[in-house]
């Protein structure tokens, strides 16, 4: 079944969101990121996707002390990233409470580091960022497009133990108009040994059956939650008490 996990998004310790990674089209839902994932337990959800965007720009890890205080606040497994370029970064995010590291430009630009942090903390504990614009990786908080495109980065990396994730179809991010279904679809049978959690375009239950219906093993979602697209009632019923 479908596991739904909620994102934060995060600009100068607020929660925000963009629309396709556009720093410009920034809207703050909530001043307190440690409220709204306290909020998402009480709700019923088990697990939490912090995106650090100030670490994204920043080419570094900036907000971990919002990592810090919903750790110490909730009992969410929090996958955490944005910025992570360093074994000081990663070590960091670690130390501070993740469960979870998504990790998507190192992946395209240092994959000998890549590999070695694989190797370090294992793979059950690194999730693959796969960034898609028009086919292909992009990296650097979307603002580079590699020439990779991602059959090739799943190859690469599934082959040497990579399991978890997290593809996000860029066209389709902040937009509300639905998920790019078929694409995680042909990365399922394509690659059925992937843990993936798909990401972008949720605008209601409908999509989140969809997903559910495609065999998706997990989607993030934000945006609908703020703009109340989405009871969280009726998620967790449907998907978690069921």
């Amino acid at each position: 079944m479908l596991q739904p996990i909620p994102a934060i998004d995060i600009i100068n310790g607020q929660c925000v969101r963009l629309t396709q990674g556009d720093y410009s089209s920034t809207k703050i839902y909530d001043e307190s990121p440690v409220r709204i994932a306290c909020q998402f337990e009480k709700a019923g959800f088990r697990r939490l996707h912090l995106v650090d965007l100030d670490g994204a720009q920043s080419a570094h890890v900036v907000n971990l002390n919002v990592l810090k205080e919903i750790k110490e606040s909730t009992h969410l497994e929090v996958d955490f990233g944005g910025g992570i370029k360093s074994d000081r970064d990663l070590d960091a995010v670690f130390d501070n409470g993740a469960t979870y590291a998504t990790i998507g430009s190192v992946a395209v630009s240092q994959p000998a580091l890549f590999r070695e942090w694989v190797i370090r903390y294992g793979p059950e504990r690194i999730i693959l960022g796969a960034d898609v614009r028009n086919g292909h990786i992009s990296i650097n908080g979307w603002k580079e497009d590699s020439k990779i495109s991602i059959d090739d980065f799943l190859h690469t990396y599934l082959k040497m133990g990579i399991r978890n994730v997290l593809c996000t179809d860029i066209s389709k991010d902040g937009l509300l108009l639905g998920t790019s279904v078929d694409l995680y679809r042909h990365i399922m049978e394509c690659f059925p040994e992937c843990n993936l959690i798909a990401s972008g375009g949720v605008s209601s239950m409908h999509d989140l059956e969809e997903l559910d219906a495609a065999g998706i093993p997990a989607v993030v979602f934000g945006k609908a939650i703020y703009e109340h697209k989405i009871d969280l009632s009726e998620v967790i019923k449907r998907f978690y008490q069921s």
